[in-house]
């Protein structure tokens, strides 16, 4: 049945639009109880179930249904889940109007209240409708609201109804249930203590009103790791018009949280202040430390120089909060039978949150899940609620879940419906497959990958021709053939963006079927590939590059290890050999000729753990070794990605998937050219070129190791390098490369954005047909904004992921004092560089409850003096390395000062496990 409404709208520009709104109700929708046979076969879905006895509830002892109001449904269900959700699932909370429940809004009576009494109506229906139809059942359904007025009238109205607090609490055989509910609002939960502590928030309107006239600036807010005292909010707008305001003090960080948007004042430039180098952990437990953060606030406010100060400001409002499920450690009251207690996030840019449990002593020692209710003006710390249960800190498995929902990793396994989409095995290739498509078996390929590498997404070649120059072609898994266009394989791979690769484990992008079997380009196995080939003479010039769908049998897969061995070997002269020798004679032209153009030659230092077969734990810890090889499979591929990059860009000049890295702004190179001028050096920054020939030119004859630790400072001032659509963009240039155009093409099996690039290709060819998403600027851009979240994220994931291990190696290994060289000086800090183990860690100078040393900080330098010591950057220093376990929440590297030696300061040689962290017991041995 059609029921509409039909008004008229005057339009801004004075004239009248006819609106019709129509509702679809229908008479074909069952009730859902198994109970009821007068609906049949209308049951849509899956049917009701009636409740489980072991939640037997003491107010409804018979059996029930619950129909939650919206706001129930969407605060505590909803609360517990990541930013965004609620919408997607708002949407499917909206089943077909049914005609027996449907309603029209009355005269005087607001949305909120329409609501309210549909629900009451739908809730009326149900009961009168299961008597009817099983006058025998007891069958009820109950409203769940928190609404007093909605409570009130259904009551009047005789529907059973109870709050939700009501009815968990009745819950008898699962008490702990109360646990997760989450709080109502933040008045309702303020502290006993009443002291207000922060301003209070702009409402939406005036936020809005401010922003327009340019009295308030709207931005996201980023918090420190290094200081919970310090925040940026980056202002949005029109890239020139981007900008970083600095937040300094608990005050005018005002209860917002990392990643919310916000809307912040500028403060006047007699206030401004400059970004703090102190480093300050929150360490509080109650509502009277907000008078230790006013003291140590005092830290920050130090005199610097005109030019070190920044845009400072206070957040006024929030516009709109992006909390998600947090990770974490309980921290018990230290008062006895409370239920209240501080729980502490593994995100240390998210504040500690306050929660009611009763669980404390079994969640002790667990890393739990926690999700932030609201943060009242008289609180320190926001109120939430437990949610989850991970497991036992310090385990593998509990800690790889942890990090994973930390970094948002898609991990869960892929479902029915996407494998669905999977080819049917055994898998062969058919006549079909060939069409539009190259039989390239016949030729010398091979992959060289890092050992155990089983998702091989590309192989190579090169051969002689005829009139002399030389064949080289890139041949990339064919991904797309197997992944076609908006199925559900196709989205959870858009949607996971990238394979994360972590120390003991990889969570897929696509289903292992095709990430190690069919997509993989294994040796003596017939595999669909996409081809980039040029001719290029012996200078690596390139005459002609084409591009085609193929299908290739690799004749080897080899490491890095063993493809360098085969070009060593004076021994080895078969094809894979020649071809190897062709590739990288090619390769050392083409890094060459990269170079002078001004693409940079940085440094960041790569770990690789050993494991034990059997327990899987790390054994040894040592830095990647670079070959030959490894550099000619990245020049290759590079090259491809660029000749790519150019052909869909001619074909499709506004919906071309691109990559691009901007040029950082001068500012981020402050600390590489202070560093370098502390060793009489100069670095220029004006181009990428200038740069690379300055780090090319920073060379000391009795510091070898200096121009390593240069590139790694200078890896640090870059900026992200990020996927767009050229449609949407104006600057394509990749700094780091200085190249004027790139792309992603070579690791389709582990990267979304390959799997684009080679359909845009496939069409540009001719090999495969288009489809409308494909050519919308729009679609293609949100892709790429998720694409950069993933790989943001996956980085991170994988980061945290050599954290923990690295935690797990110096566990068993016990103290070791190694050589450091110093990265960075802070105001009561060194952060230093161990090579042996590409291990960077903080040496602290100031300590709880130990006297001060004598400290002075001179950013210009930079240098930091310590009793009459001093520390400047790249200085070698050595360090005791030891498992800090005295906090279990965050179990640390902890490195403290062995040379040069400052009275106070220093760990003696032979100080024992107990000394640095509090703990005894008896060391561990490295069983192998």
């Amino acid at each position: 049945m059609l029921r509409s409404k039909t008004f008229l709208k005057k339009t801004r520009a004075g004239g009248v639009v006819k609106i019709v709104r129509e509702h679809y109700l229908r008479d074909d929708i069952g009730c859902g109880a198994p109970a009821c046979s007068a609906c049949g076969g209308a049951h849509a879905g899956p049917a009701l179930e009636l409740q489980p006895r072991d939640q037997a509830s003491s107010l409804c002892p018979w059996p029930h249904y619950l129909l939650p109001d919206t706001n129930v449904l969407l605060h505590q269900i909803i609360s517990a889940w990541k930013p965004g959700t609620w919408a997607s699932v708002a949407s499917r909370l909206r089943p077909p109007g049914s005609l027996e429940t449907y309603i029209e809004q009355e005269q005087g009576e607001n949305a909120n209240d329409r609501n309210d009494r549909a629900i009451r109506v739908a809730a009326k229906w149900y009961n009168e409708h299961l008597k009817r139809v099983s006058a025998e059942s007891q069958l009820q359904v109950i409203l769940i609201t928190n609404d007093r007025k909605n409570k009130e009238k259904a009551v009047q109205e005789g529907i059973p109804a109870f709050t939700c607090e009501e009815y968990v609490k009745s819950l008898t055989a699962n008490p702990e249930l109360i646990d997760r509910l989450a709080c109502l609002s933040d008045e309702m939960n303020e502290i006993e203590s009443g002291k207000i502590i922060f301003s209070e928030h702009l409402p939406l309107s005036k936020l809005q009103q401010g922003i327009k006239s340019g009295s308030y600036l709207q931005g996201t807010f980023r918090a420190s790791r290094e200081n919970y005292l310090e925040a940026t909010v980056w202002i949005h707008g029109d890239k020139e018009d981007e900008k970083e305001i600095l937040i300094q003090g608990l005050k005018h960080l005002n209860r917002a949280i990392h990643e919310d948007i916000v809307a912040v004042e500028l403060l006047p430039r007699g206030q401004w202040v400059a970004p703090s180098s102190v480093v300050l952990h929150d360490e509080g437990q109650n509502e009277d430390d907000v008078e230790k953060d006013e003291e140590r606030e005092l830290l920050l406010k130090t005199a610097v120089s005109e030019k070190m100060l920044r845009p400072t400001g206070r957040v006024v409002g929030i516009i709109k909060r992006n909390w998600r499920p947090y990770c974490g450690m309980l921290s018990r009251s230290d008062i006895k039978e409370s239920r209240r207690h501080l729980f502490t996030p593994a995100d240390k840019r998210i504040p500690r949150i306050r929660i009611e449990t009763r669980q404390a002593s079994a969640l002790e020692g667990r890393r739990i899940i926690v999700a932030i209710d609201g943060w009242p003006r008289n609180s320190r710390y926001p109120n939430g609620h437990f949610v989850k249960n991970l497991g036992d800190v310090g385990e593998k498995e509990t800690e790889t879940e942890v990090l994973l929902l930390e970094h948002d990793v898609p991990h869960q396994p892929f479902s029915q419906a996407v494998l669905s989409f999977l080819p049917k095995m055994p898998w062969s290739i058919t006549e079909e497959d060939m069409k539009n498509r190259e039989d390239l078996r016949h030729l010398c390929v091979c992959s060289v990958d890092p050992p155990g590498c089983t998702d091989i997404d590309d192989a190579l070649h090169c051969r002689e021709l005829s009139n002399g120059n030389l064949e080289v072609g890139v041949h990339i898994a064919d991904v797309s053939h197997f992944i076609r266009p908006g199925n559900a394989l196709d989205q959870e791979s858009a949607r996971r963006g990238t394979t994360v690769y972590l120390c003991e484990k990889r969570i897929d992008m696509v289903p292992e079927l095709l990430s190690s079997n069919l997509c993989s380009l294994r040796s003596n196995v017939d595999r669909l590939a996409f081809s980039c080939i040029w001719e290029m003479n012996h200078n690596a010039e390139i005459l002609k590059t084409r591009f085609t769908k193929s299908v290739i049998n690799s004749k080897a897969s080899l490491t890095y290890a063993e493809a360098q061995m085969r070009i060593d070997s004076a021994a080895m002269n078969d094809d894979i050999t020649t071809s190897l020798r062709g590739l990288n004679q090619l390769a050392k032209i083409l890094k060459k000729g990269r170079i002078e153009k001004g693409a940079l030659t940085l440094s960041s230092p790569e770990i690789r753990f050993h494991m034990d077969s059997e327990t899987h734990d790390p054994i040894d810890l040592q830095t990647k070794e670079l070959r030959e090889t490894n550099s000619m499979v990245e020049e290759f591929m590079l090259l491809a990605n660029i000749s790519v990059a150019k052909k869909i860009h001619e074909e499709f000049s506004e919906h071309a998937l691109l990559r691009k890295h901007p040029a950082p702004p001068p500012s981020n190179y402050e600390v590489l050219v202070k560093a370098a001028k502390s060793k009489n050096l100069e670095i220029k920054t004006d181009t990428a070129k200038s740069l690379a020939d300055s780090l090319d030119r920073a060379e000391s004859p009795d510091f070898p190791y200096l121009n390593t630790l240069l590139r790694i400072l200078a890896t640090r001032c870059m900026m992200q390098a990020v996927y767009f659509c050229s449609g949407m963009d104006n600057d394509f240039h990749h700094y780091g490369l200085a190249s004027p155009i790139y792309t992603h093409f070579t690791s389709p099996i582990r990267r979304y954005a390959d799997i684009i690039v080679h359909r845009l290709l496939a069409v540009a060819i001719g090999a495969d047909c288009t489809y409308p998403e494909l050519t919308d600027k729009h679609k293609l851009s949100q892709i790429c904004n998720n694409l950069n979240f993933r790989h943001k994220m996956a980085q991170y994931a994988q980061r945290a992921s050599v954290a923990f291990h690295t935690q797990l190696f110096f566990k068993s290994k016990g103290i070791v004092s190694e050589e450091a060289y110093i990265l960075f000086v802070r105001k009561n800090a060194i952060v230093v560089l161990i090579p042996k183990y590409g291990l960077e860690g903080t040496v602290f100078f100031e300590e709880k409850d130990k006297p001060k040393p004598r400290l002075a900080y001179d950013d210009e330098i930079p240098s930091l003096r310590i009793e009459g010591t001093v520390f400047h950057v790249f200085d070698k220093v050595k360090v005791k390395i030891t498992l800090d376990s005295s906090n279990l929440q965050h179990q640390k590297i902890r490195m403290a000062l062995v040379e040069p030696q400052i009275p106070g300061i220093n760990i003696p040689p032979d100080v024992s496990d107990t000394d640095l962290n509090g703990r005894g017991g008896k060391k561990r041995k490295l069983e192998k």
